[in-house]
């Protein structure tokens, strides 16, 4: 990490702030000092005190020693557990496989990305027509350590182009490159790319988005006004033209642009918000068209989905909280007709080969339709069995479309669908070498604190004795209508191979059910999330399955928030925490980058005092309290996360050791040249999965 120099003495940071914590399960340790600096806010007449205000500043040097000397502590801990090297080997066993990516054409050449098994990056290959195959790009040559990865590849419409993100050490700021696919050179390079797509208007150039250059620390700093540009290849990025956003009116938190297939629409996307966009379409085709207006407001979501022979046609929630398949023309924009009308269940669609595939979620498993540009059901899709199903996704002139299924204990298997007959065929089997058979994945309901009836499936060994608790993980997320659909991980298989458990809820705050089950989670509702998952954590209790000493929650992002907020909630309900680089602190996550764009969900602390006083009353940061027996704790984060900043975790991870009562260590692992998780390197995964893992069994077990 780049650091500012400060005249500062750093002495005091690193003096031990504690008696060393002898631990039953594991080594000796010194918890370094972190000093307080007391900053006070006022919210409607109310003080808040923030002690840590000074580890906000993530680029400073003191805080930089901190963040060493937490790491010293940590590491020595991680290093010195039996089980940390048991763990390194089976899923560096169990991620040592191939795996390859469905294929695409683009020009005369067919695309695909591989990883060998133990790459840190996939790279992505091509065959020609005669079937030759060689290497496009291998993004493992961009730097010594893996951290430098690509994203959003986007081709022009000959093929000819090719244009790509670079994120470096995992940030979300990004450059782009664009390269000729014929002599693999790079031709031309922009900068300073935030959450943005790549679209192409003909051979001639690309829309892409990005926000105005944060003042200081761009890792950390507000961003809040999003653009839409068109950059023309071979061109000064300087000279760019705004295509949307610099109008009166225009000012929006995420604005992003899409070329339809055909090559006769821009579509413009823009909100202020995570949840509900504007719409906004123009006729390429014709001269001088503007930008029309499709959806006025932000209520709900407008995605477009298909275009052909003038006509638009796009999935959306609006009048239906399931979804559904709307079409229009831009003579009257406004004048949707229903071409798959909403169900009882939630709305997923995707087009390939002249045809939609109608992707629906029945209690988060995955049901497939085909369906004709006039809505009629071609035929239902017989999948493997329950699971997830994803891709369906292809171009008009396709054939053949392709899919992966998979589910807990169930590596991703690659089918390839005959368009015309339906027929499905294996493409790509799974080489994961795991025993699929030797593991049962069961999906239960039990019902929350309110009475609501919630689903959760829970994945083990066939062969575990019943009589006993077992260790346990109990992961969720619960927000930003994101749905777990279930999915097997290499990295999860370890912890199943050993023994463990693994049960997912599908709380309210995600999209299972659509966008009611969404807002049940959001806001003043917000506690909903929590209590859904302390019900989980109950009935696997109350089941046998585990017990309080046998029990981790383990959450990331908005479902570190909810690992935090439980914890400080319920500290006796379970053995060990793993909050993984969460929103923490919930009356300032709105101050840093794209954050105020979440306020959806969240609220503010400044939007009113019952928002605030509920905020208060629940953000992990500010609920940690003296005298408390925390479970033990591991906090992971990266340095260079630029979407949850942190900050969040270091402050989290600060309040916990000054105030724990119990014997349970609390430690915060941070991860150098590492970001909100995209693009981490496959070593860099397997050393994390091993501490996480490692650190929860070494606090499982009936002396804690």
């Amino acid at each position: 990490m780049v650091r500012r120099t400060l005249i500062v003495m750093l002495c005091s940071l690193l003096m031990a702030g504690c008696e060393p914590q002898t631990q039953t399960a594991g080594p000796t340790f010194t918890y370094p000092e972190t000093q307080q600096r007391p900053v006070t806010d006022v919210y409607f007449g109310t003080e808040v005190v923030d002690p840590y205000r000074w580890l906000e500043d993530d680029m400073s040097d003191e805080t930089g020693a901190w963040v060493d000397a937490q790491n010293g502590v940590t590491f020595e801990y991680l290093g010195k557990l039996p089980q940390k090297q048991a763990f390194v080997a089976s899923l560096s066993r169990l991620l040592d496989y191939e795996r390859e990516s469905a294929p695409f054409k683009e020009g005369k050449y067919t695309y695909f990305s591989r990883n060998s098994g133990l790459q840190n990056q996939a790279v992505i290959y091509r065959l020609n027509e005669a079937g030759e195959e060689s290497v496009f790009i291998d993004p493992n040559t961009f730097s010594e350590d893996g951290t430098t990865s690509i994203a959003a590849l986007s081709f022009s419409p000959s093929g000819a182009l090719a244009a790509y993100q670079k994120s470096e050490g995992g940030a979300d700021w990004r450059s782009v490159e664009v390269i000729d696919t014929e002599t693999l050179e790079v031709i031309d390079r922009i900068e300073d790319v935030k959450f943005s797509g790549l679209a192409w208007q003909g051979e001639r150039g690309f829309y892409y988005s990005r926000y105005d250059s944060p003042e200081g620390n761009e890792l950390t700093a507000k961003t809040d006004h999003h653009r839409l540009y068109f950059h023309a290849l071979g061109t000064d990025q300087a000279t760019d033209t705004v295509v949307f956003g610099n109008a009166p009116g225009q000012k929006f938190r995420y604005v992003s642009g899409y070329v339809t297939e055909d090559q006769q629409f821009l579509v413009v996307y823009a909100s202020n918000t995570t949840s509900g966009n504007r719409l906004f379409v123009q006729d390429l085709t014709a001269a001088d068209a503007e930008l029309v207006v499709v959806a006025a407001d932000e209520n709900a979501d407008v995605n477009v989905i298909f275009s052909k022979a003038g006509e638009i046609f796009a999935e959306t929630n609006r009048a239906a909280p399931n979804s559904r398949l709307v079409k229009f023309t831009l003579d009257q924009p406004q004048q949707w007709r229903d071409v798959i009308a909403e169900t009882e269940h939630v709305l997923n669609v995707s087009a390939a080969g002249q045809h939609f595939f109608a992707q629906y979620m029945v209690d988060a498993i995955s049901q497939v339709q085909q369906v004709s540009l006039q809505g009629e059901v071609v035929r239902e899709i017989q999948l493997p069995g329950p699971g997830d199903a994803a891709g369906f996704r292809g171009k008009a002139d396709d054939t053949t479309v392709y899919y992966s299924f998979d589910n807990y204990k169930t590596p991703s298997t690659l089918f390839q669908l005959d368009i015309a007959t339906g027929e499905s065929t294996i493409y790509r089997a799974s080489k994961a070498p795991f025993d699929s058979d030797a593991y049962v994945s069961n999906q239960i309901f039990y019902t929350s604190k309110d009475g609501t009836r919630i689903p959760m499936i829970i994945t083990h060994r066939a062969d575990l004795a019943k009589d006993q608790p077992h260790p346990t993980i109990l992961y969720g997320y619960g927000g930003f209508n994101i749905s777990l659909t279930p999915s097997f991980s290499s990295a999860m298989a370890a912890w199943l191979e050993a023994g463990g458990v693994y049960a997912v809820p599908n709380i309210r705050g995600g999209g299972e059910y659509g966008k009611a089950w969404h807002d049940a989670g959001t806001q003043t509702n917000k506690q909903n999330v929590f209590d859904d998952f302390i019900s989980a954590a109950e009935y696997l209790i109350a089941s046998g399955t585990t017990d309080a000493k046998h029990l981790a929650l383990r959450g990331g992002s908005n479902g570190g928030l909810l690992v935090g907020a439980v914890m400080t909630q319920r500290p006796d309900l379970m053995a060990v925490a793993l909050p993984a680089v969460g929103v923490l602190d919930m009356l300032r996550y709105h101050t840093f980058t794209a954050g105020a764009g979440w306020a959806y969900d969240y609220g503010t602390a400044e939007q009113s005092q019952e928002m605030f006083e509920y905020l208060l009353g629940y953000s992990p940061v500010h609920n940690v309290e003296s005298g408390t027996a925390y479970p033990a704790t591991l906090v992971t984060t990266g340095d260079h996360d630029d979407r949850v900043v942190p900050a969040h975790s270091f402050k989290f991870a600060a309040h916990l050791q000054a105030k724990q009562s119990g014997a349970a260590p609390v430690m915060i692992r941070i991860e150098k040249d590492a970001g909100h998780g995209a693009g981490t390197p496959t070593e860099k995964i397997i050393d994390q999965y091993a501490d996480v893992f490692a650190f929860a069994i070494a606090n499982m077990g009936p002396d804690r």
